[in-house]
């Protein structure tokens, strides 16, 4: 992701970013970025009351600004140092919600037996101690990976039985998750605990027209592509999309600006929140914050917190205030 055009920029900061897709471009970078206001002025929180369809799904009845902790968020190890090895993984989950984290965002693939797994790579070979990819391999062989060396691939359906009161972000990564997805939620009747999104659209769209009861689901790769024309004029506005609950965008893509004042005022007329991901720069946190953005996905789960709490806008799980402490 690259920087906007340094007109519509109100202050450029160096912030880690995550990009892509696939396992070859996870790396996190460093770019320069600024939260884009579209005219070139200052940004201040968007007016929510524009909204013209509200957002009613119980998966987002939490008090907004909304911490999601991506992939359940950096740990930290015994001398204080970041440990990022641990993605998605009961340990890194567990901490965030010992922080108070409502909402975990993770990933899922499905084994070639049917097994729907959160895990973000196709295959076992970055993040575990195993290769193979994941699609043409047995559960019963996936099962002996461990993330790290050190802990096994959680089952999707685990979590959710693992936290009842949090709500889950689910990314599906493969065609084959789809239907496993779709059992998972059959057998824990989790469909208000859940928002489902793909960097896939037609991927999307089918899991949308398989559920049985309304699930929450943010923008596909074309949805945001018609938000961002949506908010150029109030003529193109019939072009958004009004299945999505959420868009859920990073700062900006291939020099396109998204995070813009007009992009937060178009989505909150349309009944979407904003999400941005994945913002791991406390600076950044607090301009996207301060331009009305709905949400946060963090890798620095600590961070966001301390943010959030300065603000007085830090929920614990179960919807109360914080104090700092």
């Amino acid at each position: 992701m690259r920087s906007a055009a340094s007109k519509h920029v109100t202050r450029s900061v160096s912030v880690g970013v995550v990009a892509g897709d696939g396992p070859e471009k996870q790396a996190a970078r460093s770019v320069s970025v600024g939260v884009v206001v579209g005219d070139g002025r200052a940004c201040s929180p968007t007016p929510r009351a524009g909204i013209l369809l509200p957002v009613s799904h119980r998966y987002l009845d939490a008090p907004v600004p909304i911490a999601l902790a991506h992939r359940g968020g950096w740990m930290r190890d015994a001398s204080g140092d970041v440990d990022t090895a641990l993605e998605n993984t009961a340990p890194a989950f567990q901490h965030a919600v010992d922080l108070g984290y409502r909402y975990l965002e993770t990933d899922a693939h499905a084994t070639s037996d049917g097994v729907l797994l959160a895990f973000h790579d196709p295959t076992l070979d970055r993040a575990t101690d195993r290769e193979g990819r994941i699609a043409a391999l047995p559960y019963s062989e996936v099962a002996k990976a461990r993330v790290a060396g050190r802990e096994p691939i959680p089952l999707l359906e685990d979590l959710l039985g693992s936290w009842p009161h949090v709500r889950l972000n689910i990314d599906i990564k493969g065609d084959e998750a789809v239907v496993p997805l779709l059992r998972v939620l059959r057998r824990t009747g989790a469909w208000d605990r859940v928002c489902v999104g793909s960097f896939d659209q037609r991927r999307l769209d089918r899991a949308r027209r398989l559920f049985d009861r309304p699930v929450a689901t943010s923008c596909g790769p074309r949805e945001v592509i018609r938000l961002r024309a949506a908010s150029l004029s109030p003529l193109l506005r019939p072009l958004a999309a009004r299945a999505p609950v959420c868009a859920q965008i990073p700062v900006s893509h291939a020099g396109i600006p998204l995070v813009t004042r007009d992009v937060i005022a178009t989505a909150h007329r349309l009944g979407m929140q904003v999400h941005v991901w994945t913002i791991n720069d406390t600076a950044v946190m607090r301009r996207l914050l301060d331009a009305g953005v709905d949400g946060i996905v963090t890798d620095e789960t600590e961070g966001l917190r301390r943010v959030l709490i300065e603000r007085g806008a830090w929920h614990d799980a179960h919807g109360g205030p914080v104090a700092d402490r």
